[in-house]
């Protein structure tokens, strides 16, 4: 058995790193820019700031109209128009949203079969990598600046479709934390607990090994320790939480994830929650069904908080660290029930199901039945 890692060609963290953009885009001779990201990002100043960068050093064009949740038509769109302006490059700057679209149009522009993109779920077999991307994130969260996944919905049968494939990685992620900076509060937040999310779902996921154990504790450390505080603009903290979120998306992108995000993609399909929102409303329910199977884990994610573990059994180690998860999301203010957002009971059977087909179940640690998955969203109720 082998087990196999996946990273960026290359990475550049730091407040201001956008300063490498031009000189590397010169660097790898590209010559058109394809500038994908979001009218939000547009109206608050954030995406200029690139832009600033681009302006009288390279040919650019501006594709703005990705959504918070971007679906299928949204990247067709964003395919046309990047064949339209015969961009060699893609310039991603935003939250996951935007680098997931901007994945999706670079896939298929160089693997056109799969214009449809529903062909795309799972592990489709595309035969070249895709256009080249260049990916500043805006939030401390998805990390999808390093991962080999990204999702996309389904409007029409109302699903998210994940997608993972070594071919739509970034050729090179620049992680200025100046970018991030301007978040709403609730943004920063809800995006943190995504990447505390990743880093515990990474971390007792069935293909967990030595070297992912090694990143999602790092990353749950930071996130614990720096989130509350870069809510609060705290600067190094924010500086922490760009970094921890990036290390969160090193392990996970290598080892998959769990039910939390099998839960939170349904919850994102049909009623347009954010996912940050709608993993961190999951996770604690999750973590605390998930204890029955890997609770020999919890120990040092406990650790890895800071708590004080000595004369504890497993089990209380479990509820440690949940109980930890709670407070902190307390502190957020983030919602804690579905009944918070809007959500319909009698929606939580079909979600359920298509949770169960979710290509994150299979790497749940502890095996899982649509039941099981009706009796959680009901518990988050």
């Amino acid at each position: 058995m082998s087990n196999r890692i996946i990273l960026n060609e290359t990475s550049y963290f730091g407040w201001g790193a956008r300063e490498n953009l031009v000189p590397e885009i010169k660097k790898r001779h590209f010559k058109k820019v394809l500038l994908v990201t979001d009218k939000t990002l547009m109206d608050c100043g954030v995406t200029d700031m690139v832009i600033k960068e681009l302006d009288g050093n390279v040919s650019y064009a501006v594709y703005d109209d990705v959504k918070p949740n971007p679906t299928i038509t949204n990247c067709q769109e964003g395919i046309d128009f990047c064949q339209k302006e015969n961009a060699d490059v893609i310039v991603a700057v935003g939250g996951g949203s935007v680098i997931d679209t901007a994945k999706c149009i670079g896939i298929v522009i160089r693997n056109p079969e799969f214009y449809d993109i529903n062909s795309l779920e799972g592990t489709a077999d595309t035969k070249n990598p895709c256009l080249p991307i260049i990916a500043l994130p805006t939030t401390a969260g998805t990390a999808a600046e390093v991962t080999i996944n990204y999702v996309i919905t389904d409007e029409e049968n109302v699903v998210k479709r994940v997608c993972v494939d070594p071919h739509d990685i970034p050729v090179l992620s620049i992680v200025d934390m100046e970018l991030m900076a301007g978040m709403p509060k609730m943004t920063a937040a809800a995006t943190g607990l995504d990447a505390l999310t990743h880093a515990m779902e990474g971390y007792i996921t069935k293909a967990h090994w030595e070297m992912t154990d090694m990143f999602h504790l790092k990353s749950m450390e930071m996130t614990y320790h720096n989130l509350e505080k870069a809510v609060s603009k705290d600067k190094d903290a924010m500086i922490n939480m760009g970094i921890s979120q990036y290390i969160a998306g090193m392990g996970f992108s290598n080892v998959g994830l769990g039910i939390v995000h099998s839960m939170a993609h349904q919850l994102g399909a049909t009623y347009d929650v954010a996912h940050g929102i709608a993993c961190s409303l999951f996770l604690p329910y999750v973590l605390k069904w998930n204890g029955e199977a890997s609770k020999d884990r919890y120990r040092a994610m406990a650790k890895a908080f800071d708590l004080d573990t000595n004369g504890k059994s497993d089990e209380e180690c479990v509820d440690l660290v949940v109980n930890a998860v709670r407070e902190l999301e307390t502190k957020l203010g983030v919602p804690q029930h579905l009944s918070e957002l809007g959500v319909r009971k009698e929606d939580f059977e079909i979600m359920a199901e298509k949770a169960f087909k979710d290509p994150c179940t299979g790497g749940n640690p502890r095996e899982v039945t649509k039941e099981d998955i009706i009796g959680l969203f009901e518990e988050a109720y």
